[in-house]
């Protein structure tokens, strides 16, 4: 990872382009993924309360050796702490486990519309923004209209909303939302949860250019401008899914994938979930 790239929040701030995911992993596997990641050149990190694993990846920044200062760190509140107060107690929590005094980016993990507690969340972020616990608040799986209603009621957006992109769902439509609205976009299961890398279109690339299918799909999110955070605990892998900053796409390249378009939702749907 000789050049990653960073994205520009609204707020100031700047986030690596991309990050290690660690959904699914145990606190050991956490703590191993993070600490490779983080000498082999990443700078940013992913974990949520949900996942369990936030103390894992504190040992693992722990153990890598890479000043604190230099490192791009995410959590989010997960459902059943919705509503201020719960809220609060969440980012106290978070923050003992990650063995930290701050986050770089704190996300509402889904709108969960049906509580209509989202605004309340929000409100008590801006203060947790506002006391230096969270350096920047964004949102996770929101659609225009939870977006919208945010900015409503606050006065203040989202710096980054985090959804469901990969080849098979490319979320066109959120994608000009975030744009027009000064938010960016941050991609989870970029890989379809791996179901992209057999596809013949991205092998067809991936030969091209000497590169791995999955090497080809994260500069594919990267040169549509998102932030992106596969997930793996294989040091090989980790290690190969950085290595993509030495290549470009054509736009023969990019008008391949954009076929591959059918709308594949592989997790909830934000509108009815919870």
């Amino acid at each position: 990872m000789t050049s990653a790239t960073r994205i520009q929040f609204h707020d100031g701030h700047s986030i690596p382009q991309l990050g290690l995911g660690v959904w699914k992993a145990s606190n050991e596997q956490a703590a191993l993924a993070v600490k490779e990641a983080l000498q082999s050149g990443y700078r940013h990190i992913d974990t949520a309360a949900i996942y369990g694993n936030e103390e894992g990846v504190g040992e693992g920044i722990k153990q890598s050796g890479i000043p604190r200062e230099e490192i791009f760190l995410t959590t989010k509140v997960w459902n059943d702490a919705q509503g201020h107060d719960a809220a609060w107690e969440a980012i106290k929590q978070s923050l003992e486990k990650l063995g930290t005094d701050y986050v770089d980016l704190l996300l509402i993990h889904w709108p969960m519309p049906n509580q209509c507690l989202y605004v309340e969340t929000w409100q008590a972020m801006i203060e947790m923004k506002e006391q230096g616990l969270v350096k920047s608040i964004g949102v996770s799986n929101f659609n225009e209209g939870h977006l919208k209603h945010l900015v409503a009621d606050t006065g203040v957006k989202p710096v980054i909303n985090q959804i469901e992109l990969h080849p098979y769902m490319q979320q066109q439509a959120m994608r000009d939302v975030h744009q027009s609205m000064g938010i960016a976009t941050e991609c989870w299961s970029p890989l379809a949860q791996n179901n992209a890398l057999s596809d013949s279109v991205i092998a067809t690339i991936a030969e091209k250019y000497g590169k791995t299918p999955a090497q080809i799909i994260i500069r594919w999110h990267i040169e549509l401008g998102c932030v992106v955070i596969p997930k793996s605990v294989t040091p090989s892998r980790i290690r190969e899914n950085g290595d993509v900053f030495d290549f470009s796409l054509d736009q023969n390249d990019i008008t391949a994938i954009a076929s591959l378009e059918r709308g594949e939702r592989l997790g909830p749907d934000p509108e009815t979930f919870g």
